[in-house]
């Protein structure tokens, strides 16, 4: 029969088991070799990204959309080389943008909800705009970084927004990828947020409509403003329209830094204050608590940068994206925006997570 032999205690004067620990070396773990890959995945990281925005561009995921296609169908119809198509086709499944089965290409879930240009989560507009402006603007970081001066259409003497909302169709467009960004935040917001305690929300830079046409679809006892420049009016009435709460969702046009800003219970700003160097954010949230009433509440919503600054690259590289597009404009994080608020005024503050990336600032007064 087996027996378990046990260790012998150990006297003074000798060793457990009569082993001298003190003459074995110590056991040491084995460090993994370091490798190039993250540097050079990284480094040639905008081949995947240019990949992604070119299959945007051409159309991919809205042909896919309608049904699954081989490749020689898909090339045709996109109108592209059959020189690399396959290996373009092939690098979008590895990218995990396509799937492939039996020679078929099709969209993976997520590429169908949100890069099919039919559907209203449509994100791809976004991805337009980088692909014709941003990824020309990022080759000149270096200079931004050496500058600190935008390094957009401005260089030239060119105003990209100023086109932009003068041409009602491209503005329709800009707006519509905005609410396709929007969507999933606008429903995190109006699940999070104790509406129950308040009447009435303005959404101040309120695009196409969709945080407060979602906010008043989920709580019937809300009204809610949308507020921004006259010439998004049409576009955010006929949105609302769309969904129905048109009695209950108006526009209010205005400029944010030279208007006052609408009487409601609850302000919110979305993606706005990254715009705007530390001054003129300071004189946004003063402008909010100074329109709220006692116990108001503000909203602020953003790609947020952890406070120990080292795991949201998304937002630390949205920042370096308001020094390619703003004279000042920088990102933050939840303890900047507390304090912020703090020096307004606000009594209370808080951060909660949304969905994917964003999360919410909020003061009470």
């Amino acid at each position: 029969m087996n027996t378990l032999t046990l260790p012998e205690p150990a006297v003074a004067g000798r060793p457990a088991n009569g082993i001298n620990h003190a003459h074995i070396p110590p056991r040491i773990a084995k460090i993994p070799a370091p490798t190039p890959n993250h540097i050079l995945q990284t480094g040639l990281g905008f081949w995947a990204s240019k990949t992604l925005l070119s299959a945007t561009e051409l159309g991919v995921f809205t042909e896919l959309a309608k049904g699954s296609l081989d490749a020689d169908t898909l090339r045709l119809r996109l109108g592209i080389h059959e020189r690399s198509a396959l290996d373009f086709f092939d690098a979008l499944v590895a990218l995990r943008f396509l799937e492939r089965q039996n020679g078929r290409y099709t969209n993976t879930p997520e590429s169908d909800l949100f890069l099919d240009r039919n559907k209203p989560s449509y994100v791809g507009g976004i991805l337009e705009m980088s692909n014709a402006r941003l990824f020309g603007f990022w080759n000149s970081l270096t200079e931004a970084l050496r500058t600190g001066q935008p390094q957009n259409e401005g260089k030239s003497g060119e105003d990209f927004f100023g086109k932009l909302y003068a041409s009602p169709e491209k503005l329709a467009g800009f707006l519509q990828a905005m609410t396709g960004l929007s969507l999933g935040t606008a429903h995190a917001i109006a699940e999070k947020f104790p509406w129950a305690e308040y009447r009435s929300v303005a959404d101040v830079g309120a695009a196409q409509g969709a945080v407060p046409v979602q906010l008043a679809l989920a709580h019937p006892h809300l009204t809610a403003v949308g507020y921004d420049l006259p010439v998004v009016r049409p576009i955010f009435e006929e949105y609302a329209r769309s969904h129905s709460v048109a009695n209950r969702v108006r526009f209010q046009s205005g400029d944010f830094f030279k208007d006052p800003l609408p009487k409601v219970d609850v302000i919110i700003m979305g993606h706005i204050l990254h715009d705007w160097n530390l001054e003129q954010k300071w004189r946004l949230i003063q402008k909010a608590y100074d329109a709220l009433p006692k116990g108001g509440a503000f909203i602020v919503y953003e790609v947020l940068i952890d406070d120990d600054r080292r795991e949201n690259a998304l937002g630390l590289l949205m920042s370096l994206n308001m020094l390619i597009e703003t004279p000042g404009g920088f990102d933050y994080t939840g303890a900047d925006c507390r304090g912020w608020m703090r020096a307004a005024g606000f009594r209370a503050t808080r951060v909660e997570p949304l969905v994917g990336p964003d999360s919410m600032v909020i003061g009470i007064k």
